[in-house]
């Protein structure tokens, strides 16, 4: 037992070794978030060679509060009052990147030979854990599924925030404005002890994804309400990329990889299309908003929140907007998540859920 228990310290240390060294590669050749890509770049090597990363649950969640916690510091009630404008925007983003997201499914289906049910899970933007819950439920094999989603998700780190900042051209350290963020230890605690409440009260309420939603509507909060909160000193950001990369990365499978080729190519393709389509939909959208396109293409982009905000931060542009795009898709689609599958099961003939 202690000989068990004492592998799996050295285990979980030497995988987040590894991540920081990764990490460090990527803030030397100035990549945006260079902690959470250089992990997920590492634990995702790991994973492809058939070698374990087994890393605390816990990591997480802790990660999401952490950046949900730096990220709410942008909701100033100057900012707030700005949103109101913008809801119409949101709506029609969060319904059309639905459509976007059965269109891709068709793709799918023509490219992988996968049914209805299992296309569509896999290519709306709904997160890894209730699509993967939900195809459990219909009897179809979550793998793929949540190999799409998480896909995805990965697609859009590695790609959408690198990619900006390299357009932007002005930006020398992309860390630059995290790193010097001013900040005390009675702000930055007091803003972890909002994050976190929110987070634990969204749990008990049972919202979907309750350690970033709560969390960031926990730190919003205090930060609209003016409440003496600052900024979170820099090496916990960097703790929190690196267990989101870790965690991320860890996700991928080889022998899902060998099983299902097919699949897997029609999955790279789709997401593809399924970014492309919701950049367009951000650059359609520039005029009726008066935003700029790069806040526009990290609001519209098809998941992962937590990182287009940080880019967001990065870029010093629409932080508040980019994460309220980003939460009306969040509760606009998650609740509805289960009729989608149902429409889904319906076009596939497929059984009702369990």
């Amino acid at each position: 037992m202690a000989a068990a228990g004492l592998g799996q310290v050295l285990h979980v240390g030497a995988i987040y070794a590894g991540a920081l060294a990764f990490g460090l590669v990527g803030d030397w050749i100035n990549l945006p978030l260079p902690w959470l890509i250089g992990s997920l770049v590492f634990a995702t090597t790991l994973r492809l060679m058939d070698l374990p990363v087994r890393v605390p649950q816990v990591t997480r969640p802790v990660g999401q509060v952490l950046i949900a916690a730096s990220v709410g510091l942008a909701f100033t009630p100057e900012a707030v009052a700005a949103l109101g404008d913008l809801l119409i925007p949101m709506v029609a983003v969060a319904v059309l990147t639905v459509a976007a997201g059965f269109a891709t499914a068709l793709v799918m289906m023509r490219l992988s030979g996968v049914g209805a049910l299992q296309a569509v899970l896999a290519s709306v933007p709904m997160g890894p854990v209730e699509a993967a819950n939900l195809a459990q439920r219909y009897g179809v094999d979550r793998a793929p599924v949540i190999f799409g989603q998480t896909l995805r998700i990965v697609a859009l780190v590695a790609i959408i925030p690198p990619l900006l900042v390299a357009l932007d051209g002005s930006i020398r350290d992309p860390q630059l404005v995290l790193r010097t963020a001013p900040w005390s230890v009675t702000g930055a605690a007091l803003m972890v002890l909002c994050a976190l409440g929110g987070a634990l009260l969204a749990r008990r309420l049972r919202i979907s994804n309750p350690f970033f939603v709560g969390a960031l509507a926990g730190a919003a909060g205090a930060a609209a309400l003016s409440l003496p909160v600052t900024a979170l000193p820099f090496p916990l950001l960097v703790a929190a990329q690196t267990f989101l990369g870790v965690w991320l990365g860890a996700v991928f499978d080889r022998q899902l990889v060998r099983r299902s080729a097919g699949f897997i190519r029609a999955a790279f393709v789709c997401t593809g299309l399924m970014i492309v389509l919701c950049a367009a939909l951000g650059f359609a959208l520039v005029p009726f908003t008066g935003l700029s396109w790069e806040v526009m293409i990290l609001a519209t982009a098809p998941g992962s929140v937590t990182e287009m905000a940080l880019t967001a931060k990065i870029l010093q542009d629409g932080v508040a907007v980019v994460t309220a795009f980003h939460l009306v898709r969040i509760f606009l689609i998650l609740p509805f998540a289960p009729l989608i599958a149902r429409l889904a099961a319906r076009m596939s003939h497929h059984e009702t859920p369990r």
